[in-house]
C-alpha cells in the first residue's frame, strides 16, 4: 500500500465523520521543525553561545512579548491581510480584534495553515520559539523588540482596567 493511501486510510479511520486537516498539521509541524532547526543551525553557525539557563528576567520578558504578538498576529484588525489568504472575516470581537472563521475550500494544508493563524495559543509556541531564537542570535535587538510587545501588553490591560474603572464610575 503507497504511503500516501495508508495517510489517507489512517485519516478518515481517526476522524470519520469530521474532516481533521492532518496533512495540514503535517506540514506545520515540518515547517515548525525546520525554523527550530535553522536558529539552531544559526547559533551552531554564528559561534552563539546557548545559555544553560535564561534569566527569570528574559523568560518573564519573552513571556508577556510571547502574549502579545501571538495575539497581534492572529486577532488584530492591522494584520488581518496576513490572515486573509487562509481565513474569512466574522465579526468584531472588541478592542480592535476580529473573529475569523478558517477557510474550508481548498486543501488541507491551508486548512490547517488558518487553524493556526487564527490561534493565539497555537501561535505563542512558534513565537516564543522565533523570541527565544533570537534572544540567542541577536540578544539585545530581541530584548528591545520584546520591550515594546511587552510594554504594549502592560499598556492593553490599563487600558482595559480604565474602561471597567470608568463604566463602574458611572453607573453609581
Amino acid at each position: 500500500m503507497a504511503l500516501r493511501e495508508r495517510f489517507s486510510r489512517v485519516a478518515r479511520e481517526y476522524a470519520p465523520h469530521d474532516h481533521r486537516p492532518l496533512d495540514g498539521y503535517l506540514v506545520a509541524m515540518g515547517a515548525f521543525g525546520a525554523l527550530a532547526g535553522s536558529l539552531a543551525g544559526a547559533a551552531r553557525v554564528t559561534g552563539r553561545p546557548v545559555p544553560e539557563r535564561p534569566a527569570v528576567t528574559d523568560v518573564v520578558l519573552l513571556s508577556i512579548a510571547t502574549h502579545k504578538l501571538s495575539r497581534l498576529l492572529a486577532k488584530d484588525s492591522v494584520t488581518s491581510p496576513l490572515r486573509a489568504p487562509f481565513t474569512r472575516y466574522a465579526e468584531p470581537a472588541g478592542a480592535a480584534e476580529l473573529n475569523e472563521e478558517v477557510r474550508d475550500q481548498g486543501s488541507s494544508v491551508r486548512h490547517g495553515i488558518g487553524e493556526l493563524v487564527t490561534c493565539p495559543f497555537c501561535l505563542a509556541v512558534w513565537v516564543a520559539t522565533g523570541l527565544t531564537g533570537g534572544l540567542v542570535l541577536a540578544p539585545r535587538l530581541t530584548r528591545l523588540a520584546a520591550t515594546v510587545l511587552t510594554a504594549t501588553a502592560a499598556s492593553d490591560f490599563l487600558q482595559m482596567a480604565y474602561s471597567i474603572a470608568k463604566e463602574k464610575a458611572e453607573r453609581m
